[in-house]
């Protein structure tokens, strides 16, 4: 469990780096600002399944203000810290139903779930961070262990 919360910590600690960065630039770069964004909606998306809700009506790709973006990372982060302080290491083996978006039904563990929002979010902020150098801009250093130390 504790792999998990430290995971989720540093979700929401890479988030607000990528924000602070996108939010201070002197040019808006789009593409970064459309990837920052996916990556808040679809975190809103597996939160919505996890809990037992249909998604099909969230957005995974929508283009959305920086602001609003500022509003999806203090969401989630809520979320998930509720989620997480209610969970059991057992029940993170129980097995999740959802429909993804194409409506197809999957059945994953709790576990693998939260691994993957946590990696998703993670490979994203990279391809923002090379999205910021190819702007002659310094990337963001969003390593796990950046963020123990």
């Amino acid at each position: 469990m504790e792999t998990i919360h430290n995971m989720f910590n540093h979700l929401h600690w890479a988030n607000l780096r990528i924000l602070e960065t996108l939010q201070n630039g002197e040019e808006e770069n789009k593409q970064a600002n459309n990837l920052f964004s996916h990556i808040l909606h679809a975190e809103n998306v597996w939160f919505t399944r996890l809990i037992g809700k249909d998604s099909a009506h969230l957005p995974i790709w929508a283009e959305v203000s920086l602001e609003s973006c500022i509003e999806l990372v203090n969401q989630n982060h809520h979320n998930y810290t509720e989620l997480l302080s209610n969970l059991s290491n057992l029940e993170l083996d129980q097995l999740v139903t959802y429909n993804n978006s194409k409506g197809t039904k999957f059945h994953h563990s709790l576990r693998d779930i939260l691994t993957h929002v946590a990696l998703h979010g993670q490979y994203h902020r990279g391809q923002i961070n090379q999205l910021l150098r190819a702007a002659d801009l310094e990337p963001i250093n969003v390593d796990f262990i950046t963020f123990r130390r």
